[in-house]
């Protein structure tokens, strides 16, 4: 009886995807990646060193000796990804579609290796209209022009780095998209009391909202938006008073490519607030505590960041990406504990050169990447400023192989 249920089973399902083969598609894609490389000095970086931000400050022994410059190599495959998509039959008169993507980066240090969800979102598109529902970029990672640089960073800290949960309505007319986001945060939150945590944003009960302005036309795509962000970093006081104080920030992002054959050139400038769950510069401070409730006020800390990048070639590809950001201070003093990232940093700087081999399905890439960093004291009663300004750098050297299929 099991057999012939087994049977009965498999013929339905045959028979099933048979009938819906012409409404449901299904493309199975990816990559295998393995990325080697050395850097010259300890950095701040996730999962084993590979997803590189900025240089570690100068940490001296008890002989004056820096600790941090300690150079370290490593290789690793944990950006190999999977990707499955999806187009099914018309829905609500939409043409649907989904895709759902994953890689083997973990969720944490300890989990290295384990599978984690990048992207997980279904698309209803009609005549002018988009929806978007599920975890994808967040928008202030523009995928049409996100730097193309070999390291697994994407150009963080100057490039806005995160993926989250959203709703996405694109309104598209001619040449012009107008896009307007309600984002929550999973796997990139801001940083509060309690460390990084999704609560401070759910607890301010309104989701981060982005909207933007896109104009793409023969080669050319420049674009503009946006970014509101209300986050309350604590339920209770530290003397046990309820509170419903909040972080406020406004965000603003503006960006081009142009395609002049053979060459590509990219740029984006963002003014951010509160910026640490985007992997960038920045978070906030309490700018005033009350003695007797533990009531605290705050303010966010402000940072501005310029890339650009140029791109010649296809199977043989050379590229270069400078990026720069700085730190802007808050719009107060700060008389408390700050929360963020980076927040005694005063400027970084960035430049990497690149090679890329492309034959059939494979690619074989090399990188050399320059990161220098300004470190000092902030001076939180002058609205954090840094002071005692020294530089450190680092020079990573990277190869990485594909397979993609």
């Amino acid at each position: 009886m099991k057999k012939i249920f087994l049977i009965f089973v498999l013929t339905s399902l045959t028979i099933f995807s048979q009938k819906e083969e012409s409404k449901v598609g299904f493309n199975f894609s990816g990559f295998v990646k393995t990325d080697i490389f050395y850097d010259s000095r300890q950095t701040v970086s996730f999962r084993e060193g590979h997803f590189s931000i900025y240089p570690l400050p100068v940490n001296l022994d008890t002989n004056g000796n820096d600790i941090n410059a300690k150079s370290n190599f490593n290789m690793i495959s944990i950006q190999t990804r999977l990707t499955g998509r999806f187009t099914g039959p018309e829905a609500f008169g939409a043409a649907s579609s989904a895709v759902v993507e994953a890689e083997f980066f973990g969720t944490s240090e300890a989990d290295v290796n384990g599978v984690r969800l990048r992207h997980a979102f279904l698309n209803l598109d009609w005549e002018n209209v988009s929806l978007l529902v599920g975890q994808t970029w967040h928008p202030m990672f523009v995928v049409e022009m996100f730097p193309g640089v070999v390291s697994f960073n994407a150009g963080a800290p100057f490039q806005p780095f995160s993926r989250n949960p959203q709703i996405r309505l694109s309104y598209s007319i001619d040449k012009l998209k107008l896009i307007a986001s309600a984002v929550s945060q999973r796997d990139f939150p801001s940083d509060g009391p309690i460390g990084f945590s999704s609560s401070y944003l759910r607890n301010a009960v309104i989701p981060n909202l982005n909207f933007q302005l896109q104009y793409n036309s023969e080669g050319k795509f420049f674009g503009a938006g946006v970014d509101y962000k209300r986050i309350q970093p604590r339920l209770v006081t530290t003397k046990r008073v309820a509170t419903d104080e909040v972080v406020e920030s406004i965000s603003f992002i503006g960006y081009t490519r142009l395609n002049l054959n053979p060459f590509v050139l990219k740029a984006e400038a963002v003014y951010g607030s509160n910026m640490s769950d985007q992997i960038m510069l920045g978070g906030y401070g309490v700018t005033k505590n009350d003695p007797v409730t533990g009531k605290e006020e705050y303010s966010p800390i402000n940072t501005l960041s310029v890339w650009g990048e140029i791109i010649y070639g296809k199977e043989i590809e050379l590229g270069l990406f400078g990026g720069y950001a700085k730190n802007l201070g808050a719009d107060k003093s700060i008389v408390g504990p700050s929360f963020g990232r980076g927040l005694n940093i005063d400027n970084l700087f960035r430049i990497s050169p690149r090679v890329q081999f492309n034959s059939g399905k494979t690619r074989i890439s090399a990188e050399v990447e320059f990161t220098s960093a300004d470190y000092g004291s902030p001076n939180w009663m002058n609205k954090g400023k840094i002071e005692n300004i020294k530089n450190v750098s680092n020079v990573r050297v990277l190869t990485a192989f594909f397979y993609f299929f």
